[in-house]
């Protein structure tokens, strides 16, 4: 894997931990991520030089969805072998262009309107995506990225899961897609946008189809996909990972980024769902329950289990799952419907994550980091944002 030249940081083979960043579907939510990230990243230039950069210090980043799209854009090179985008420019990248991706109407018959669209088609025609990705993304493919990916997606031909793996390509060259191609498939949300078709070719000539939807159906939460990633190299006798034994969790680093949950909105009701049919499923309450309710499961699962096995194995301190359980946003729109609430950014801000570090070092702990190792001092980085589960954010009627 590839380091910044400033600081090189040995791989696993030499006996250091595995690192894994992985990053949840969910739309415009990305913000969250993203701003969790860019003080990630700005607490590791603070360390370790400007030049420091997320990708310099996993061995895999993982992403669905948005989560997906994030990765890319913290992987993909530029010019200068460097990443595409800086991580304090994810969320311009959302507050730019989605507007654009997910228009919103504002007049009086949206509910209607929303129900005809789920009958009749996605609710939004990806275009405009499709465009922003490939212009940006150009022609590089998943071989290219700064570091290992994997970015989960859903082929509805063969009905299986297909994981876009920077290991996975190595031995399987019919994957080695445009990362345009990879991103708009794995947020092709059903109802929300439209699948995408692409095709591939390897080197004797064969053609491979992709029909693609967004990988949040199959694993909204990427995290265990990446670990699986990560021990099918192991126990097939990779040489970068010679040094580990299979299952040997101990070795493994895990920082987990959901992007919020509506735990606590009361959103849907068993009396309110009971009435519910196909359009009520698609379309109940101005939103779309079946996706929300697949995509929170899935991520909540996969925590759920991995919480249980860090714990059994007594390494806690390697798995931090962080996630806001009171965010009032969809996957296309914000409470007030008129894009990205300047207001909520501002609550993500939380003052240039000043107040994120000050929440959380409580007073018996030392407010001083200490720079043992560069994989373990971004684990330290991400505590100084565990309390961000616990901010909560106005409703629209309290604004």
């Amino acid at each position: 894997m590839r380091r910044s030249s400033s600081l090189p940081l040995q791989p696993p083979t030499y006996g250091n931990l595995i690192t894994i960043l992985s990053i949840d579907g969910g739309g415009i939510r990305g913000i969250i991520p993203g701003t969790i990230l860019a003080f990630l990243e700005s607490e590791l230039q603070n360390l370790d030089g400007e030049s420091a950069v997320i990708a310099d210090y996993f061995d895999v980043i993982a992403g669905t969805s948005t989560g997906g799209l994030i990765a890319t854009m913290l992987t993909s090179p530029n010019g200068d072998s460097r990443p595409l985008f800086a991580a304090k420019d994810i969320n311009q990248f959302y507050l730019d262009h989605c507007p654009r991706i997910f228009p919103q109407d504002s007049h009086q018959f949206v509910p209607v309107a929303n129900m005809i669209k789920a009958v009749c088609g996605p609710k939004y025609n990806g275009k405009y995506l499709h465009m922003i990705l490939k212009e940006i993304l150009g022609s590089t493919r998943l071989h290219e990225t700064l570091t290992n990916v994997v970015i989960p997606t859903f082929d509805i031909k063969r009905l299986q899961p297909t994981i876009f793996s920077s290991y996975e390509v190595k031995k399987n060259p019919s994957i080695n897609a445009f990362l345009s191609d990879i991103c708009i498939s794995t947020s092709a949300a059903p109802s929300y946008l439209p699948a995408h078709y692409f095709e591939t070719e390897d080197l004797p000539g064969k053609v491979r189809e992709f029909n693609m939807i967004d990988g949040g159906v199959a694993a909204n939460n990427p995290t265990l996909v990446a670990m699986g990633e990560v021990t099918k190299e192991i126990m097939g006798g990779s040489s970068d990972f010679f040094a580990i034994k299979p299952l040997d969790y101990r070795r493994f680093l895990v920082i987990s980024l959901g992007t919020g949950a509506p735990k606590y909105q009361e959103k849907y009701s068993a009396d309110e769902a009971a009435k519910w049919g196909v359009f009520g499923w698609l379309a109940g309450g101005g939103s779309t329950p079946l996706v929300d309710v697949s995509m929170q499961s899935s991520s909540d699962m996969v925590d759920f289990h991995l919480s249980a096995l860090f714990r059994a194995v007594h390494i806690e301190e390697n798995y931090l799952r962080i996630c806001m359980v009171s965010f009032a946003v969809g996957l296309d729109n914000m409470p007030s419907n008129e894009g990205l609430n300047p207001h909520l950014i501002e609550h993500l801000n939380f003052h240039n994550s000043a107040t994120v570090v000050k929440q959380s070092i409580s007073l018996d702990k030392p407010t001083r980091m200490e720079h043992i190792s560069i994989c373990r001092t971004s684990l330290k980085v991400a505590l100084h944002c565990h309390t961000l589960h616990v901010v909560n954010l106005p409703r629209d009627d309290q604004r």
